[in-house]
């Protein structure tokens, strides 16, 4: 069955320090894998394997997380926050770079034996098996059902769906980052399923205009959309939505970089060059992500499919007007003052773009939607959730010491 994220009895500022542990004399030994690499490298799970380490480390705990090391600068630092990094080759391959680096990192894994090897994503899951087999207790998390994205193959889908059998099937526990996946899970593999959502990183209490400055957009004139390019993410839609809808002194700003090159990512870079008032930021980092937000006239995110995105609720977080395309994962964050269109649905997401051109959405409406987020995606909270998701996947009498930590702390 579901196992949801119920809201604990303290509040985030109570936590102790990591000094006063979670988890008893003996730190939990968690090892990361399933990710590119951070800080400031894009995707959702890096967003969330980048947070939770942090605040893991902060309850007590030894956090590794294992890299990709085409993704980490040579000057890049190997412990952050109290994570330590570990970097293994992967293949700038789509759709190999993953499956290798993961195999490559099970092993790493299996040599350093830590209390947990903590995978996200169902693609990597594929090696929970060998994982378990070498002696480590496994916990997947479940981001998002890779499968559906329209830039797979029929192998490549094939694949992702028996990774995801496979890694809910043959870990020790399970977490799922939104209520829909959990249900699918449940319904499909008949297995209990803990349901822990994405966080919020600390919000910056002062942006400065540099970067709008330096693209030339003017505050509360512009929508946002925050994503990598990808035919998941709809680019294409929103970009034809804008044209549609004429916008007098409005302009489009596209943030987030491709993975790799492709006829997609061709066709964004076109259509962006050839339709006025559209600017494609590139990569930004949180800095410039908070000035971003903070100053948009409305964030905008017509994919197709998503578990939980993090851009979402960090455009909450700071308050800013929202505009989502109608899929499960949107409509669970519970927003009362969005707006919602049929996904894929360019006529009817150009209304919604044109009238908020004629009337810009004041952002004191959305303080409800701010505040929820605040106090749901807190990422010590989500950390301790965690926690104890891993007490499930542990020997007996080593999460009995965990638990205790964690009720002491309460």
């Amino acid at each position: 069955m579901n196992m949801p994220l119920r809201e604990p009895q303290v509040f985030a500022s109570q936590v102790r320090s990591p000094q006063s542990t979670a988890v008893g004399a003996k730190p939990l030994r968690i090892v990361m894998l399933g990710l590119r690499g951070f800080p400031d490298v894009q995707g959702g799970v890096e967003r969330h394997v980048e947070h939770l380490s942090r605040r893991l480390v902060e309850l007590g705990c030894e956090v590794e997380a294992i890299v990709r090391s085409p993704y980490m600068p040579e000057d890049c630092p190997r412990t952050w926050h109290g994570v330590k990094l570990h970097p293994i080759w992967s293949p700038r391959v789509t759709g190999v770079e993953a499956l290798v680096h993961s195999f490559l990192g099970v092993f790493h894994a299996a040599r350093i034996k830590p209390d947990i090897l903590h995978i996200h994503s169902i693609g990597p899951a594929l090696f929970a098996p060998l994982a378990r087999a070498l002696g480590l207790r496994v916990v997947v998390t479940h981001h998002v059902m890779n499968y559906e994205n329209e830039k797979w193959g029929p192998a490549a889908r094939t694949l992702l769906r028996l990774g995801e059998r496979i890694g809910m099937t043959f870990s020790h526990a399970r977490i799922a980052v939104s209520r829909f996946l959990a249900d699918r899970v449940t319904r499909d593999y008949a297995v209990s399923i803990r349901v822990i959502p994405n966080g919020l990183g600390e919000l910056a209490t002062a942006p400065s205009t540099t970067t709008l400055q330096q693209f030339g957009l003017t505050a509360g004139r512009y929508l946002l959309t925050v994503a990598r390019i990808d035919p998941q993410k709809c680019q294409l839609d929103l970009i034809e939505a804008f044209r549609q809808a004429q916008p007098a002194d409005w302009t489009l700003a596209l943030a987030g970089a491709a993975d790799y090159a492709s006829d997609y990512v061709h066709k964004v870079v076109e259509a962006a060059r050839r339709t006025p008032g559209v600017v494609l930021l590139g990569h930004q980092k949180e800095a410039a992500l908070a000035e971003l937000y903070g100053n948009a006239g409305a964030f905008v995110l017509p994919s197709s499919h998503e578990g939980q995105p993090i851009a979402v609720i960090e455009a909450l977080g700071y308050g800013c007007p929202v505009i989502l395309s109608d899929i499960p994962a949107h409509r669970e964050l519970g927003i009362v003052a969005g707006q919602f269109f049929p996904s894929g649905d360019v006529v009817a997401l150009s209304k919604r773009l044109r009238a908020v051109f004629r009337d810009p959405p004041d952002r004191a409406d959305h303080t409800a939607d701010r505040d929820r987020i605040l106090k749901r995606h807190d990422w010590r909270l989500i950390a301790r959730h965690t926690l104890r998701a891993y007490c499930a996947a542990l020997p007996p009498r080593r999460a009995v010491g965990i638990r205790l930590g964690l009720r002491d702390q309460e």
